[in-house]
């Protein structure tokens, strides 16, 4: 399978997603663990400032493609090569993991890693062997 790498774009994606996290504990002492923002939008508490900034913050995820349409004039290219049934059990996979890891690879992989924790280390480390493993297996065991 022949991939499409863009070392400058992704640099740059790379560079705006260290920018963000910094930005969001600099101002706010929040990290930038979207699992963890996603949910505070969706629980009942009596802190509304935190509801209101994890909303913004996935609002400004969900708004990347239509400002790459503006200024780029092109819908993001993307193509996954898997069945729409295989990609919603991976993706109940992920929030499972997500949940029992208490964070996800935003979490633990950009932020967590910064701040130097050892347990979002171990947990980087476990979640990126296991996808080695499975891309291993699903490409060259299984052959999908």
């Amino acid at each position: 399978m022949e991939t499409e790498f863009t070392p400058w774009l992704s640099l740059g994606g790379g560079m705006m997603i260290g920018a963000s996290a910094v930005l969001l504990m600099a101002t706010n002492g929040r990290i930038a663990g979207i699992s963890g923002l996603t949910a505070k939008i969706f629980t009942r508490s009596s802190d509304g400032e935190a509801r209101g900034v994890s909303a913004l913050f996935v609002l400004g995820l969900l708004l990347a493609a239509p400002l790459w349409l503006l200024v780029s004039g092109g819908w993001p290219q993307q193509w996954v090569p898997s069945s729409p049934v295989l990609m919603a059990v991976a993706g109940l996979l992920v929030g499972f993991g997500a949940s029992y890891g208490n964070g996800c690879t935003s979490g633990h992989g950009v932020c967590g890693i910064s701040r130097g924790s050892a347990r979002s280390i171990v947990a980087t480390v476990t979640f990126m062997a296991t996808a080695f493993v499975t891309v291993f297996v699903m490409r060259h065991l299984i052959g999908a």
